[in-house]
């Protein structure tokens, strides 16, 4: 039987060396020569090049650590905090920000809340936050809420929605994407109920979406079952607003409608004036008034209020 164990007569660096394979240090056995190298030349101690071996091992591991978590946890877009633009999203807190990738909020499994209209980063900041969870060891798991719902229907067809429930238990961090992009299928609320209330005051979830709390009613097709979701959703909540202009679409705002460029397009068109007969009047500006009136209403912020920890703006 062969033995991991290094022949005694080797040379010293090859007998070293084994003793690499056998531990599976692929990455200090690729600088161990340059390392031993740099010790003949008296330009770093016995115990230094004891440490770099080591250094450079533990880096490798690590980041391996990191990309494996990274591809297991749907993360699969590299996205960071130092790539958010905060001057073009003015109504983006930096400090709130930076004191959520502190993940805190992960150990007091709370609920994140990014809501904004297309484009302004929830996505982004959502990902980012999540790589910054992976990097601190923590499991995270990052999903659609169009798939999360279809797994958990075609889990409850297989008569295994038990099981898949438990398997998105597992993350200490869920983020569920794009709520209120896409239909919800029938039944999906009931089946995001469960897996909130099986996660809820246990394990923490960031949640984006283009829409208010006074919308879920629609979104989810049942009034009662969106009340059963925030009543857990926003017990233990952080809600960070974000009121502005598509980031994406920045280099392309003289082809929107003035509505769209505005960093009221959160809010519905406002009524058109009755048609005048006669020569046509002059272009007005849209009613920003009018469309920030009508924002608190869109974004459900009675409702947010009610709760008592998100301000109307």
């Amino acid at each position: 039987m062969n033995s991991l164990l290094p022949e005694p007569a080797a040379p010293l660096l090859d007998r070293i060396k084994t003793c690499m394979v056998g531990l599976k240090m692929p990455r200090a056995i690729e600088v161990v020569d340059e390392c031993t190298a740099r010790l003949d030349r008296g330009e770093i101690t016995a115990m230094e090049t004891i440490e770099q071996l080591l250094v450079e091992e533990l880096t490798f591991r690590e980041n391996r650590r990191i990309k494996t978590a990274l591809v297991m946890g749907r993360l699969t877009t590299f996205k960071t905090l130092a790539g958010i633009d905060f001057s073009f999203q003015p109504s983006l807190d930096k400090a709130r920000i930076q004191a959520l990738a502190q993940l805190s909020f992960v150990e007091r499994a709370e609920v994140v809340h990014l809501l904004g209209p297309p484009g302004t980063g929830k996505s982004h900041l959502a990902t980012a936050i999540g790589i910054e969870a992976v990097k601190a060891g923590k499991s995270v798991y990052f999903i659609p809420l169009a798939d999360l719902l279809g797994a958990l229907a075609k889990a409850e067809r297989e008569g295994t929605l038990r099981e898949k429930i438990r398997f998105y238990c597992r993350p200490a961090l869920l983020i569920v994407d794009e709520i209120g992009y896409l239909p919800v299928i029938p039944g999906g609320g009931n089946l995001f109920f469960q897996l909130v209330n099986a996660r809820y005051e246990k394990s923490a979830m960031i949640l984006t979406s283009n829409r208010g709390f006074a919308e879920w009613g629609e979104i989810f097709g049942s009034p009662v079952v969106a009340t059963a979701l925030l009543d857990r959703l926003l017990h233990h909540a952080i809600v960070i607003q974000i009121d502005g202009s598509s980031y994406r679409l920045r280099r392309h705002t003289d082809l929107l409608p003035e509505h769209v460029r505005s960093t009221a397009n959160l809010s519905p068109p406002a009524p058109e004036a009755p048609k005048r007969r006669g020569r046509p009047p002059k272009m007005e500006v849209p009613c920003i008034k009018q469309a920030e009136n009508a924002a608190p209403q869109k974004w459900g912020f009675s409702l947010c209020h009610k709760w008592g920890f998100l301000k109307c703006h």
